[in-house]
């Protein structure tokens, strides 16, 4: 697809988004002196469990390439693989083609560590490839669950709480399954592989290569993988739902959550770097069809933006001064991650 193509699809894609809000919000936008009134009033405990449910999300998306890497018998800290996770964070929030950005950068941290290149861009792909799966488990969730009313802040409190639980017990269980000693790495067949042309084939070989590792990589590494990414995006719908709550958006979880991955959807569409501008007016307008009132939709909008995207980008350049002190490896191409769903 030719460049003035991709430009006319993103812009269109983003008419298309700006449309859909403006219909859902023609007859009222929301008032800033009213939204900066409910933001006043926002309950911090419910802010403190939403801050706690979205650092933990990033660490579970750090422990998810960690686990992959490990199954390649390459070893990296928690500390060092939640620096790597904000630092390309930030890098896919802030810059043009941010995605691409940050999977170069993710793939020069993981050679730094140990990888070689046919592994280092195996995880890469693997990642991304278990994240789109974990969030395919989430579509799935939602439409089997029935459809309710209103539920009260009860249910939100358990949603949160059962997420932080569950989340400190996959880290132990990870870390009760972890080698004392690092394992073997599998064997792959190839450490640069000759690519073929046309795309049709190299998008052949590209499956068949993802399909041949994930075989060869340890089942325990695998299926770790996919439930931290599963818990990855579980805590970061937790930290929306108790955004809500902190604002009193009393809409039953089954809506929340279909807003919430209708947003994602939305999110995976290149039209902005970190999807800035088009995720907030897509979940505002979710928001506010699934039945919260304009200031409360405002105000929750605004903070679970700011926990999820906003303050990572300085967290990334803080971390990011952090990974410049590791040893350094020469420069290999960016491994573009297959095009399915990632949270960062």
């Amino acid at each position: 697809m030719g460049k003035r193509r991709r430009t006319a699809l993103r812009v269109f894609g983003l008419l298309l988004v700006l449309a859909v809000a403006v219909l859902t919000l023609r007859t009222n936008l929301p008032d800033l002196g009213q939204t900066l009134d409910v933001l006043r009033s926002a309950h911090p405990w419910w802010l403190l469990l939403a801050a706690a449910a979205e650092m933990t999300s990033l660490r579970h998306f750090a422990l998810q390439q960690r686990r992959l890497l490990a199954g390649f018998g390459v070893r990296m800290s928690v500390p060092r693989a939640i620096a790597v996770t904000f630092t390309r964070s930030a890098i896919s929030f802030s810059l043009p083609a941010g995605s691409a950005v940050s999977a170069g950068f993710a793939f020069r941290q993981f050679r730094t560590a140990g990888a070689t290149r046919r592994s280092a861009g195996a995880v890469a792909v693997l990642s991304g490839v278990l994240s789109g799966v974990a969030l395919l488990l989430m579509y799935g969730a939602v439409v089997l669950i029935p459809r309710g009313g209103a539920t009260g802040n009860t249910d939100t409190l358990v949603l949160v709480l059962a997420m932080l639980v569950i989340a400190g017990l996959v880290f132990l269980l990870d870390f009760l399954l972890s080698p004392r000693r690092p394992a073997p790495p599998p064997v792959l067949a190839d450490d640069d592989p000759e690519h073929p042309s046309g795309r049709i084939a190299r998008a052949r070989a590209s499956v068949s290569r993802t399909w041949d590792d994930l075989r060869r990589l340890p089942r325990r590494s695998w299926v770790l993988s996919l439930v931290h990414a599963t818990v990855n995006w579980g805590l970061d719908f937790a930290c929306l739902a108790a955004t809500a709550a902190a604002f009193g958006i009393d809409v039953s979880l089954v809506r929340l959550a279909t807003v919430y991955l209708t947003v994602q959807l939305v999110r995976q569409i290149p039209l902005s770097p970190g999807g800035i501008g088009v995720v907030e007016v897509a979940l505002l307008a979710g928001l506010v069809s699934a039945g919260a009132a304009h200031g409360p939709a405002a105000a929750a909008m605004l903070v679970y933006r700011l926990l999820s995207c906003w303050i990572i980008i300085p967290l990334g350049l803080l971390t990011y001064a952090t990974l410049r002190r590791g040893p350094k490896v020469p420069d290999a191409p960016p491994v573009q991650p297959p095009a399915l769903a990632t949270r960062r």
